[in-house]
């Protein structure tokens, strides 16, 4: 009986937590939550990291990666990679969105080909590679 009643409680905890508030907004146990207001972004333009200082970034027609420090100045970027709020890397290759957790030992295909900027912004491209925005909440 105690283990029913117990492990009945458990279960009553966690549908309640993962239940969206009153609000519209998820329990704050549930991680990060995107906005499902997905704006085509007009310049092509994202925040990345390396080195721990902020780029803005763009793609050109061939999807070669270009950086800039002022968003006038652009350069392209060698090694074709940029990184998200969580450090992991990014970078474009056989027509996909890659990331790597491990500096690159190790990839793996972007989910939705989505990611979080370093301000909070998320960024997704198309199959056409265009950029696409939303703010988290």
């Amino acid at each position: 009986m105690k283990k029913s009643l117990l492990l009945m409680t458990c279960i009553c905890f966690l549908s309640v937590t993962y239940l969206k508030a009153d609000t519209g907004k998820p329990s704050p146990f549930i991680h990060k939550y995107v906005a499902e207001e997905w704006m085509k972004s007009k310049e092509g333009v994202w925040e990345g990291l390396k080195d721990k200082k902020t780029y803005w970034y763009k793609l050109d027609k061939d999807a070669k990666l270009w950086w800039s420090t002022n968003g006038k100045k652009w350069a392209a970027v060698e090694d074709g990679m940029w990184a998200d709020k969580d450090g992991k890397w990014l970078k474009i290759g056989d027509g996909k969105l890659w990331w790597s957790a491990d500096k690159g030992a190790n990839w793996g295909e972007v989910p939705e080909w989505k990611w979080e900027g370093p301000k909070g912004h998320w960024y997704k491209f198309d199959k056409d590679w265009s950029l696409w925005v939303a703010k988290s909440e």
